[in-house]
């Protein structure tokens, strides 16, 4: 009896005994805001945490870890727009259970995922065009094109608006493109 179990359990796909974690170090998500109507600049968020388990990524960006390599300008950030105060985290969900069980190893999968961020109290879903690669014990997510957020859409307009004042600019975009690189580490059970 032992034996056609073992033999039936070592058929199932892997994945259905591995849950996928971020791996922080090799992962980033960045933004570029755009002031005066043509000056661009990067920013980035240090601490990513996420996992895929069942099917279902849950990822979580520490809103005070935005870094834009000026400290004040980080500060605030963290305070003037995304109160982080009172809203330390924005969250990704997402059922990838109709995505993930096309994957091959070592091809690269295109495809148009719906995924809900609650950002600042605010949740809206976006559809992302991802690119996804599984190697041997990793992940690899990437859009396929920068992904727009509207600060409208998650009631970051007085932030901005703040932001603007007390820096002396005469605009700053309120929509701004994310991108990002996911890498996430198989998980044995």
């Amino acid at each position: 009896m032992l034996k056609p179990l073992l033999l039936s359990l070592s058929l199932l796909s892997t994945q259905a005994f591995a849950a996928w974690q971020l791996d922080n170090d090799a992962s980033q998500l960045s933004f570029t805001s755009i002031k005066k109507n043509s000056i661009a600049e990067n920013h980035h968020f240090e601490k990513l945490a996420a996992q895929i388990d069942d099917n279902q990524l849950s990822m979580v960006i520490e809103l005070a870890s935005v870094e834009s390599l000026i400290p004040i300008r980080n500060e605030r950030m963290q305070k003037m727009l995304f109160n982080v105060a009172k809203f330390p985290k924005a969250v990704i969900e997402a059922d990838l259970a109709p995505y993930l069980g096309s994957l091959k190893l070592g091809h690269q999968v295109l495809k148009s995922v719906p995924v809900t961020l609650n950002l600042h109290g605010q949740k809206q879903q976006l559809m992302l065009d991802l690119a996804v690669v599984q190697t041997a014990r990793q992940l690899i997510v990437s859009p396929t094109k920068a992904v727009l957020v509207n600060a409208t859409d998650y009631k970051l307009e007085q932030g901005i608006e703040a932001l603007r004042k007390i820096a002396g600019l005469a605009s700053i975009a309120k929509s701004v493109p994310v991108t990002f690189n996911l890498v996430f580490n198989q998980q044995d059970f």
